[in-house]
């Protein structure tokens, strides 16, 4: 007879599913939290020949990133692996780093729910390794750093989106004072670029004339349309198709008969009217 094994407990060591490439790392919302979401990171690099503004070996890149988790809260979580830089959230990856506006305290776009992708730039290269041996969870919410979520993040999210009219005034009149002089600057530059010929002889022709142009009224639009309209009238075929033309010879022939009753009515009427008037 064959001994029959005992049946016990093995405790198998479940490996994390991450992209090829990619490092995982648990994070938790909270400490109440008992499922863990997941954070693929690997080193920002970029193929031979293309340029990238973001340095090398001292970029992380991070995907999965949840909509809960900002760049304050994403940098938090990383800065035991060293200093950081910046941390700049994207809807999708891209290669080059975009040019950023100036930030705006009443018009900020309205974040796009959903998944991210993150670019953590580090001081110094020690912080990508650390990151990509970072062991987890990482709590996102702690006492310390609470992060608001619900009918909370709902109501802050809208006392947010609600602008301090002084402030508004304020930054709505620097940049009008700022394009004002850009719009200065660049009517000046045309002015000088304008009939002076550069190195090779060409002259830059710009919109500046001798005549500038005046904004259109109301009366020149209307004007205008009607010009078009004749014009479009002239380029239609007229008399194309032979029913065209027996139309047009039964409504001339009505509008001659027309005349020539009109006619025989008025001549009558004069005749009623003749008197003798020997003087």
């Amino acid at each position: 007879m064959v001994a029959r094994s005992k049946k016990g407990a093995v405790r198998a060591s479940v490996a994390i599913p991450s992209p090829p490439g990619y490092r995982a790392i648990p994070i938790k919302f909270s400490e109440k939290q008992q499922a863990s979401h997941y954070l693929y990171v690997k080193e920002h690099r970029v193929r031979e020949g293309t340029q990238s503004a973001r340095p090398e070996k001292r970029t992380l890149f991070v995907l999965n990133v949840p909509p809960y988790c900002t760049e304050e809260c994403l940098s938090r979580l990383l800065s035991p692996c060293g200093p950081i830089k910046s941390v700049e959230l994207r809807e999708k990856p891209d290669l080059a780093e975009s040019p950023r506006d100036p930030e705006s305290k009443s018009f900020q776009p309205r974040r796009v729910p959903g998944f991210q992708a993150a670019y953590v730039v580090f001081q110094r290269p020690s912080g990508v390794s650390a990151a990509l041996n970072l062991k987890g969870p990482l709590l996102v919410s702690t006492e310390s750093h609470p992060v608001k979520s619900g009918i909370h993040k709902w109501i802050s999210d809208y006392k947010d989106a609600v602008p301090d009219p002084e402030a508004l005034r304020e930054e709505v009149d620097t940049f009008m004072e700022a394009y004002d002089r850009k719009i200065a600057e660049e009517e000046t530059k045309a002015k000088e670029e304008d009939g002076v010929p550069d190195e090779e002889g060409w002259v830059t022709v710009t919109r500046r004339g001798r005549r500038p142009a005046l904004p259109r009224t109301e009366a020149a639009s209307l004007r205008v349309l009607e010009r078009e309209k004749r014009k479009r009238a002239r380029k239609e075929l007229l008399n194309f198709y032979a029913w065209q033309h027996r139309e047009t010879k039964m409504e001339h022939l009505a509008q001659l008969r027309k005349k020539f009753e009109e006619d025989k009515q008025r001549i009558e009427l004069m005749r009623a009217q003749r008197k003798f008037r020997p003087y």
